[in-house]
């Protein structure tokens, strides 16, 4: 056969002898010579691609810009070999003045020193009520210091929050407890929140989903406004009094001391809890005066005064005067309804002062074009699994990657899926065969893995280089971003990145839509949508979709209301409910009239062979169109911090409107946003709007778009297409009392809540991340060495050891689940992960949903 391609390069001609023939037409991307015509790359000299391998795998690039430099010389090659190389070149890190790098440390020791100060109050208070239980002078109270090693966490037995410092212990069982706990204890109050028996969600079967109303036997089915008016709990709606007896009974001390809880709460009973110490007494008051040392020096003040407090997006008379904003509420009297939104390849030096005059306020940043700072490798789903896949090392063990979970948006039930049709279902689409119900699946944990990098080397790297404003957001040396500043081998939460892949539908479906709840991330994150793919409309059937959602309509307002057809809802009609502390309760005033529209009649429905139309009413919030089409793929919801309470009470007595796990009405609430169990269909975001004033940002999240959302801010997200978006947290210093906040919050969450486990450690990422930049700029006197507790004496630490019972205690190793790793109520302090906890993100799902009864999806899902 012969090349019938471009002629060779002339250092090719010099070896033409040793590449002819077969040779001469071998692929670099399929290892193939018998696929035709072969373009080679005149950078290198040496590589050459095959036209069919051009077109599939490469669509961006041209015949000549192959020729002129082929994908290996550009560094996105996306062949086997190369996606599953070795040693993959670390991306560059941005070079930071060492001006820059001082202004830096100066703005967090600005940021954290009220913190410091507020923590130190803590602690001088619980020392002063020691003393007094003592009946010694404060300056005369000294604290035991208690050991913990770098690579261990300590957290409260009671609340399981992470301990920083000082903490009440048992000398016989070591028992911990945090000051906040011990605080609660002195008031009277259920530490750590009380424990809440958990309503499991009712499973009617696959016909409820789609809106069937009658049972097998022909009674109706379950209304929630027939039990509302019952007194006794029903469909599982558990009571918390017994729960929590236990913990009622523990009381402490009139004189403010507090003893070991009995055995059935993890303790002993046999003591009181003496008050220890991680660091010694003193490290925190010199931290504190080195800083106000700081913040009165020159160097501060230069730092200071060259900050900007104009924003540069507005006049001198308000108005918009720059193009790097978009448009996102319509609140009115607010001045914050656009958010910044620069270009990433026109960021400059002075854009970092402009994004953290947004960021401080606790706006949302979206930054787009970042893919443009890439390398330009492909984030095809079937470029990433090829990266994953890896040959049998057992035969008898089945390969990971091609049986995969995937939650199913309709019922929020786990499915096992061939991630081979997961993905054609991505590109092209799928349907319940039921309904011919748009099916949107999510994948679950995928990669299988905590750890992105080691599985996708190449995909991290690129990932890395697409952050925009490292100096927050680069996992490994952000000057800005507080994680990184945690001493080598000291335990480190699990930031990411991470991938979520799911389905996505461009009209609002109203149920089963492919969304990511209404949630708080536990940090700053920032989430890349790195790709994605429209499904063509006249796959589906909109005759046959629209009818389903008549039937989910009419059993919404039969269920919600008792009325078998589209009306006004009188007052006396509606159901006298609302779920608060946990469970439902009659109320007087829950629902207003209206709260469910009419079902749509003057849709526009074309024949069942036609065209997509337009079946459900366009969203009038939000419109990107772009040639008649949508050019976004994620729609985004972000409420501000100052309307979550507002929030709160908008779902708890609306919360049987909504629908979560096998199409169940809600009918428990523990916290309406950690629980991860709503999301405010454009109906109830009018609805809330109009009974609250509130308003969240909603914009779209197009190709190459990074999202960042600051912490404490609730936020859902709908795909309008299917998508691939990578997110990573960071600890921004401006966000330190949000997450601190957010932690007081889990804390207060029932046993073996989704989010009650205290996976970041903001104190103690907090508290590193300001002695490592005040010894920076104070470099003459030494705080805490490698951010470490000060060890005892040798000798005293082993002669105490003697004179103790040991400890007994336990290391938990790491998990991808950290609700399934909970701690062992045992003698001896509980310890954590040795190579970071597990977290949720935006778009992850925690929580382990419960595995669907039929396996349908493993063949007989029906790809369009």
């Amino acid at each position: 056969m012969k090349n019938k391609g471009r002629p060779y390069p002339p250092s090719i001609k010099k070896r033409k002898k040793m590449l002819t023939g077969d040779n001469a037409l071998m692929c670099h991307q399929c290892q193939r010579n018998d696929k035709g015509r072969v373009v080679w790359c005149n950078s290198c000299s040496n590589k050459r691609f095959c036209v069919p391998c051009i077109e599939r795998w490469y669509p961006n690039l041209s015949e000549d810009e192959f020729a002129a430099k082929c994908p290996y010389c550009r560094k996105n090659c996306n062949c086997k070999g190369c996606l599953r190389m070795r040693g993959v070149e670390e991306p560059p890190k941005k070079e930071i003045s060492e001006e820059n790098q001082i202004s830096y440390a100066c703005d967090v020791v600005r940021l954290l020193l009220p913190w410091l100060r507020k923590l130190r109050q803590e602690q001088m208070e619980e020392k002063k009520l020691e003393a007094k239980i003592k009946g010694v002078l404060v300056n005369d109270t000294k604290l035991e210091q208690a050991e913990c090693n770098l690579d261990e966490r300590v957290y409260c037995n009671n609340c399981k929050t992470s301990i920083v410092d000082f903490h009440r212990s048992c000398k016989y069982c070591f028992y911990d407890l945090c000051l906040e706990c011990c605080g609660e204890i002195r008031k009277g109050e259920i530490p750590g929140g009380e424990e809440i028996t958990k309503v499991e969600p009712e499973n009617r079967g696959r016909d409820y989903l789609f809106g069937t109303t009658k049972s097998k036997d022909g009674s109706k089915g379950f209304s929630l406004r027939r039990h509302s008016s019952e007194n006794e709990p029903s469909n599982g709606i558990g009571s918390s009094e017994g729960a929590s007896n236990s913990l009622a009974l523990w009381k402490a001390e009139s004189d403010g001391s507090i003893p070991c809880p009995p055995k059935e709460l993890g303790g002993c009973g046999g003591s009181m809890l003496d008050l220890k110490c991680f660091f010694p007494e003193k490290m925190l008051s010199n931290l504190e005066e080195r800083a106000d040392r700081i913040m009165r020096s020159e160097v501060f003040a230069n730092a200071v005064a060259k900050r900007s407090h104009r924003c540069p997006c507005y006049d001198h008379s308000g108005n918009i005067r720059t193009q790097d904003v978009r448009a996102a509420a319509n609140r009115k009297g607010s001045s914050d309804n656009h958010l910044y939104s620069p270009v990433a390849t026109a960021i400059k030096e002075d854009d970092l002062v402009h994004f953290q005059m947004h960021w401080s306020k606790g706006e949302p940043v979206i930054v787009s074009d970042v893919l443009h700072l890439t390398s330009g490798l492909s984030w095809e789903p079937l470029v990433m699994w090829r990266a994953l896949r890896e040959k049998k090392t057992n035969g008898d063990v089945e390969d990971e990657h091609f049986a995969v979970r995937a939650v199913d948006c309709l019922d929020w039930c786990e499915v096992e899926i061939n991630i081979h049709m997961f993905f054609v279902g991505y590109m092209k689409g799928r349907t319940h065969t039921v309904a011919h119900w748009p099916e949107m699946l999510k994948l679950k944990d995928w990669p299988p893995s905590s750890s992105f990098d080691q599985r996708l080397p190449r995909h991290g790297a690129e990932f890395i280089s697409a952050l925009p404003f490292p100096e927050y957001t680069d996992p490994r040396y952000g000057p800005l971003n507080l994680a990184v500043k945690l001493p080598d081998g000291a335990l480190k939460p699990d930031l990411g990145p991470k991938t979520y892949i799911a389905y996505g539908f461009y009209q609002e479906l109203g149920r089963g839509d492919s969304v990511t709840k209404l949630h708080c991330d536990m940090s700053d994150a920032v989430n890349i949508l790195t790709h994605t793919a429209q499904v063509p409309y006249e796959c589906y059937q909109p005759v046959k979709i629209e009818k389903t959602r008549k039937k989910m309509k009419e059993q919404d307002l039969q269920e919600l209301y008792g009325v078998s057809e589209s009306r006004n809802i009188t007052v006396d009609e509606m159901p006298k409910t609302s779920c608060n502390d946990g469970t439902c309760k009659e109320i007087s005033d829950s629902l207003d009239i209206n709260v469910v529209p009419p079902v749509n009649t003057k849709s526009k429905v074309q024949s069942e062979a036609g065209q997509c139309s337009d079946y459900i009413d366009k969203d009038k919030s939000y419109a990107g169109m772009h040639n008649g089409e949508r050019t976004g793929g994620a729609l985004w919801d972000i409420f501000r911090r100052e309307d979550s309470d507002k929030l709160q009470d908008y779902l708890r007595k609306r919360a049987m409107e909504f629908r979560h796990i096998h199409c169940d009405p809600v009918k428990q609430v523990i916290h309406p946003i950690h629980d991860q169990t709503f999301y405010l269909t454009e109906e109830h975001k009018r609805k809330l709007k109009e009974e609250y004033g509130v308003e969240p940002w909603t914009f779209e999240q197009k190709l190459g778009e990074a999202v960042f959302i600051p912490a404490g801010c609730p936020h859902q997200v709908r795909n309008l297409k299917s998508c691939i978006k990578v997110a990573m947290d960071f600890v921004s210093p401006e966000n330190v009392d949000e997450c601190i906040k957010l932690t007081g919050e889990f804390r207060r969450l029932p046993p073996g809540h989704r989010a009650k486990e205290d996976k970041l450690e903001i104190k103690k990422i907090a508290l590193h991340a300001l002695n490592q930049v005040i010894n920076f700029l104070d470099p003459s006197s030494e705080g805490l060495k490698s951010g470490a507790a000060q060890p005892k004496n040798k000798k005293e630490a082993e002669a105490e050891e003697q004179k103790m019972p040991k400890r007994g205690r336990q290391c938990r190793k790491s998990s991808d689940e950290a609700t399934e790793d909970k701690p062992e109520k045992k003698a001896g302090r509980q310890r954590g992960e040795k190579s970071g906890d597990g977290k949720s993100k935006d778009d992850a799902v925690d929580e382990k949903p419960p595995k669907r009864q039929s396996n349908h999806l493993k063949g007989s899902g029906k790809p369009r």
